[in-house]
């Protein structure tokens, strides 16, 4: 079987903010954390912290969706955008039944405060959406929601990946499956388009060090999971 297409087009601004950010972009998506959830070695209680902070990061994502539709650059961008925040809706009412799963009580979930690393990255995010465009804070949000579909498909083609007794399957299947993947695919197509459509060249240097600080916090959101286990 030929392996997945690359997200983005060819000289698409996707493509070209992660290969000007390649060691910021492989340090988060090939993360020691993300090497456990592959050969199955993560120790859970790095994991249900990830868990717990990750559903708190929603919250927070929630946020972002919902000033991107504000500044959505048409109606149709609205919509989908629209169409985004309830997904994500659905998606944290999903997520809370998976921390049960887990040992972890929506009481619990809802209890922890935010860690540092949870804020740093959500309110750095929702900054670039209230101080640029559409484009910038799309940008900030890139690494994210695009990253981790290509993080699932790391894993399927890792050599260490290991499938049986794995206890991270669910979650490595989620983010490898259909829907997500063509979620991913469609925001690296959307973020080639607002390139060409908000200046994305005469742009890129900032732009290019927005995604790397983004790729950044997401690997100190990893790392804030793995302490757990220290």
């Amino acid at each position: 079987m030929a392996p997945p297409a690359p997200y983005g087009r060819e000289g698409g601004l996707f493509r070209r903010l992660k290969g000007a950010c390649a060691a910021e972009w492989h340090a988060y998506a090939w993360h020691a954390f993300v090497q456990g959830i592959a050969d199955g070695s993560l120790p859970m209680a790095a994991f249900r912290r990830y868990l717990v902070q990750d559903y708190l990061f929603l919250v927070q994502f929630v946020r972002a969706h919902a000033l991107a539709a504000y500044k959505a650059e048409s109606l149709d961008a609205f919509r989908d955008k629209a169409a985004s925040i309830q997904a994500l809706l659905h998606e944290m009412t999903l997520h809370i039944r998976y921390c049960t799963e887990w040992g972890l009580p929506e009481a619990s979930v809802l209890a922890e405060p935010e860690a540092a690393e949870t804020v740093a990255y959500t309110r750095w995010v929702l900054d670039r959406g209230m101080a640029g465009d559409i484009l910038d804070l799309e940008v900030a949000l890139a690494p994210c929601t695009i990253g981790y579909g290509e993080i699932a498909l790391a894993i399927e083609a890792s050599p260490t990946r290991k499938r049986g007794g794995n206890a991270y399957e669910s979650w490595i299947a989620m983010y490898a499956g259909a829907e997500y993947q063509a979620l991913a695919r469609a925001s690296a197509a959307r973020l080639d388009a607002l390139g060409e459509s908000h200046g994305g060249d005469a742009r890129f240097t900032a732009l290019a060090a927005d995604f790397a600080k983004a790729a950044r916090l997401e690997a100190a959101f990893w790392q804030m999971g793995l302490d757990a286990s220290r």
